[in-house]
C-alpha cells in the first residue's frame, strides 16, 4: 500500500510521473506556500497512485467477502487523464470485471501547485442482474510510515455540539498496537468529530479529510513497529446493486507538508481558499458584518415589512456598515412556531407585499439579504406532510406516526426536482440574495430505518447525492448566490459542503465570551472561513446597565463574518462603541483569510489567557489577538510571532492606544511582544504592518 517515505532521493523519479513545478506561482497565495520538500512528498505518493504500472489502491470494499486488493489488480484497467486546468489534472482509472458487469472508477485529481491529492470511487452495475453483496466501502485504506521514531501523533477535533468545547483540538498519540476510531453521530458530518485530520508522522505528515455530508467513520490502528494504517469512509455499507445502478462514496483528500506541523494546517488553510470556497463572479465570499433581528422578534416570529425595515434604517442611520440583512426562522406559513417547516409560503399576514418589500428596501440602500429555510425536516400539518407522504421518509416506516416529524427524501428525483423549483423561485420572486440552509434533526435513523437488509447505506448515499445535486443546481441556475449550510450550528461542515457554502453560524452556542474564544482557537486550524453572532449591549437575554457596550464580549466574537444581533431601537446604546469596534472589526477581517498561529495553548479556564495571530504574507501584515481571562492574575502576555521576515522592519498598532512602534521581524519572533492588560476580562488587538 502507498506509505511516506523521505523525499530527498525522490526528486528526479517522480517528474517521470507528474510536471516538475513551476518556479512561479499563478495563484495569488493569502497564506502558507508549499516547499520543495512538501511538493517531492506529495509527488511521491501520487506517483504509485497514477503510475500505468502500480497496483496500489489506497480505497477498498469487500465483494461477495473477498477483498478487492486481491481481485481488482486482475480485472481489466483503462487508464486516462485529462487537465482541468493549468494547475490540475484528472486521472481516472476503471477496473472492470471479467464478466463485465462491476466497473469500479477511481477518480483521481492531483495539483502540481499544492501539495495536494484528492479522489472519489464510484461503483456501478452495467450488467441485467443485481451484482454480489457490496460492502464495507472504504475511501481510504492504506497504510502511512513513521519517517522518524515509528510514532504517530494524530491532530484532530471535537465536532459543533452547540458547547463551549465545539472545535476543541484533540491530540492522540497511537503507539504500536493501539488503535483509535473517529466518526461523527446521528448523520451530520461535523457534530460529534470535525473530519478533518493532520497526522504527524514526524516532521512530516499530512492534512486530510472526508468530504461526505453523511455517516463517516475513521479507524487508525498501529500495525507493526512503523505503519500506521487507516481505514475511513461511510459508516455503514451492505448493499447489492441494481441493474444499471451507480453510486459514489466519499470524496477523500490529502494536503502533505513537511517540518513543522502547522506549517501542514496553513498549508490545508491556503488549499481550501485557493481551490475549495465557492466562489461568485466576485471572488471567494467577503469578510463582512450583517446583522439580524432574531433576539428582537422572536426569530421572525413577530416581524413583520416594517419592523424589518426599521432595523435596517437605524443600522445605517447609526452608520453601522452592515453588508446583508438575515431574516431567519418564521418568516413562512407556520403555526405559532419556527419549528413547523413544511410549507414554504411566506406568511403575507405579516409580510402581504412578500419578503420582496425588505428585500428591495434593503437593496435601494446597498444592503444584501439572507433568508433562512430549513427544507429537509418535514413536520406534521404543513403542505409537505399533507401533499406528499410519499416524498418522505419516516424513521419507523413500517408503522409510521402520524405525529412525528420526517425528512423530505432529497434522493427522491421528483421531490428534488420540486425543491430545486420551489427554491430557486423564491429566490428569483422575493430578491433573495445569500440561502441559509439549516437541518435541525439527525438524519442517520431515517436513512438506515428505509434499507433493506440487503440495501444498507444506500437510502444514505442517495440522499447525499440528492443533497449535493440540489445546491449544485442552485448555484448553477444563480452564479452569484452565496449558501449558508448551518446544521444546528455548525454541524454540517465536511469538505463537499464546504465547497458548496459557508458556515455564517459555526455553532449555536453564542454570546458566551470564553466559548466564543475557544471556537475561533479551535476552528481555525480547519476552516479558513466561519461567522458567528454577537450580542454586546442590552437585551431581554444578555443583560447589562442601559447604553453600555462589552468590548471583550465583541471582540471575543471577531470572526470572518459576523452577526450584529443589537437592538438598535435603542436611544441609548453606545453608538460610539459600537463604531469604534466595527470599523476595528473590518480593518482586521481580512488577515483571518491567511495563516493561523495559535500563540497559547488551548483552554476555556477562567485563569488563563489565550492569545492567536493571524498573518497575510501577501498584505505584509496580521493580527494579534489576546484575552485576559476573569481570573488571570499575571496582568502580562509575551507572545513570539511566527512567519514574519526577520530582515524587515513592522510597524505594530495597539487599536486601543494611538502610538505605533516599528520593530523588525527577528525581535517579534524572537523576543515577541508584551501585552498588557489591567483589567479582567479584557482583550487586546494588535495589528503589524510590514513597513516599505
Amino acid at each position: 500500500m502507498p506509505s511516506f517515505r523521505s523525499p530527498s532521493n525522490l526528486r528526479s523519479s517522480i517528474a517521470r510521473v507528474l510536471p516538475v513545478l513551476a518556479l512561479g506561482l499563478p495563484w495569488a497565495t493569502r497564506g502558507a506556500t508549499p516547499t520543495p520538500d512538501d511538493l517531492a512528498l506529495q509527488r511521491a505518493w501520487v506517483g504509485q497512485l497514477v503510475s500505468a504500472t502500480s497496483s496500489r489502491i489506497p480505497f477498498s470494499f469487500l465483494l461477495d467477502h473477498q477483498a478487492s486488493a486481491d481481485f481488482l489488480p486482475k480485472w481489466r484497467i483503462d487508464r486516462t487523464n485529462r487537465p482541468l486546468d493549468s494547475h490540475r489534472t484528472e486521472y481516472t482509472t476503471v477496473f472492470t470485471d471479467p464478466h463485465h458487469t462491476l466497473t469500479v472508477r477511481w477518480q483521481i485529481v492531483v495539483d502540481t501547485e499544492f501539495p495536494a491529492v484528492e479522489w472519489t470511487v464510484h461503483l456501478a452495475n452495467r450488467g441485467p442482474q443485481p451484482t454480489g453483496i457490496i460492502e464495507e466501502v472504504q475511501a481510504l485504506d492504506t497504510d502511512f510510515a513513521a519517517s522518524r521514531g515509528g510514532s504517530f501523533t494524530l491532530h484532530h477535533a471535537v465536532g459543533s455540539p452547540a458547547e463551549p468545547r465545539s472545535f476543541e483540538p484533540l491530540v492522540t498519540a497511537i503507539g504500536p498496537g493501539q488503535e483509535t476510531r473517529v466518526a461523527t453521530t446521528g448523520g451530520r458530518p461535523s457534530n460529534a468529530a470535525m473530519p478533518y485530520w493532520n497526522l504527524d508522522t514526524g516532521g512530516q505528515g499530512a492534512v486530510f479529510a472526508v468530504g461526505w455530508p453523511g455517516q463517516w467513520a475513521a479507524d487508525f490502528r498501529h500495525v507493526d513497529s512503523g505503519k500506521l494504517r487507516i481505514r475511513a469512509g461511510q459508516e455503514r455499507t451492505r448493499f447489492r446493486l441494481e441493474a444499471g445502478e451507480e453510486v459514489r462514496g466519499p470524496l477523500l483528500a490529502l494536503v502533505f507538508w513537511t517540518g513543522d506541523r502547522q506549517h501542514g494546517h496553513n498549508l490545508w488553510r491556503s488549499w481550501l481558499l485557493a481551490r475549495n470556497l465557492p466562489r461568485t463572479r466576485d471572488g471567494l465570499p467577503p469578510t463582512q458584518l450583517v446583522a439580524c433581528s432574531s433576539h428582537q422578534f422572536n426569530e421572525m416570529l413577530e416581524a413583520n415589512e416594517e419592523n424589518q425595515k426599521l432595523f435596517i434604517d437605524r443600522y445605517l442611520q447609526e452608520r453601522l456598515p452592515i453588508r446583508y440583512w438575515w431574516m431567519d426562522a418564521g418568516w413562512y406559513v407556520n403555526s405559532g412556531s419556527w419549528v413547523n417547516t413544511g410549507t414554504w409560503q411566506i406568511d403575507t399576514k405579516r409580510f402581504p407585499r412578500g419578503l420582496r418589500a425588505v428585500t428591495d428596501h434593503a437593496h435601494a440602500k446597498g444592503v444584501r439579504s439572507i433568508v433562512w429555510f430549513e427544507p429537509e425536516r418535514v413536520t406534521p400539518g404543513t403542505w409537505l406532510y399533507d401533499q406528499h407522504p410519499d416524498w418522505l421518509l419516516s424513521d419507523s416506516p413500517d408503522k409510521p406516526d402520524p405525529k412525528k416529524q420526517r425528512l423530505l427524501n432529497l434522493g427522491h428525483p421528483e421531490a428534488r426536482r420540486w425543491l430545486t423549483d420551489h427554491i430557486d423561485g423564491l429566490i428569483q420572486e422575493q430578491g433573495i440574495d445569500l440561502y441559509r440552509q439549516d437541518f435541525n434533526v439527525d438524519p442517520l435513523n431515517f436513512w438506515r430505518a428505509n434499507d433493506a437488509p440487503d440495501r444498507q447505506g444506500i437510502t444514505e448515499i442517495r440522499y447525499v447525492s440528492g443533497y449535493l445535486a440540489f445546491w449544485d443546481e442552485l448555484r448553477r441556475r444563480h452564479p452569484d448566490l452565496i449558501i449558508d449550510s448551518c446544521a444546528s450550528g455548525g454541524r454540517r461542515n465536511d469538505l463537499e459542503t464546504v465547497r458548496r457554502s459557508v458556515p455564517l453560524l459555526r455553532d449555536d452556542h453564542l454570546f458566551e465570551p470564553i466559548g466564543q474564544q475557544a471556537h475561533t482557537y479551535g476552528i481555525s486550524f480547519w476552516l479558513p472561513y466561519h461567522g458567528t453572532g454577537t450580542l454586546v449591549g442590552p437585551s431581554r437575554i444578555f443583560p447589562l446597565p442601559a447604553g453600555k457596550v462589552d468590548v471583550n464580549m465583541f471582540r471575543s466574537h471577531m470572526a470572518p463574518s459576523v452577526n450584529a444581533c443589537w437592538d438598535v431601537r435603542r436611544p441609548d446604546l453606545d453608538y460610539d462603541t459600537l463604531r469604534r469596534l466595527t470599523s476595528q472589526l473590518l480593518t482586521v477581517q481580512p488577515y483571518f483569510l491567511g495563516d493561523y498561529y495559535p500563540l497559547t495553548p488551548y483552554s476555556r479556564a477562567k485563569e488563563a489567557w489565550i492569545a492567536w495571530q493571524f498573518d497575510r504574507p501577501d498584505l505584509g501584515g496580521g493580527v494579534v489577538q489576546a484575552f485576559r481571562r476573569d481570573d488571570a492574575k499575571d496582568a502580562t502576555l509575551r507572545c513570539r510571532l511566527r512567519g514574519l521576515s526577520p530582515q524587515a522592519n513592522y510597524r505594530v498598532t495597539d487599536l486601543d492606544k494611538t502610538d505605533r512602534r516599528v520593530v523588525s521581524g527577528r525581535e517579534l519572533q524572537e523576543s515577541g511582544i508584551e501585552i498588557t492588560l489591567s483589567d479582567r476580562p479584557a482583550a487586546a488587538v494588535i495589528t503589524y504592518t510590514k513597513e516599505d
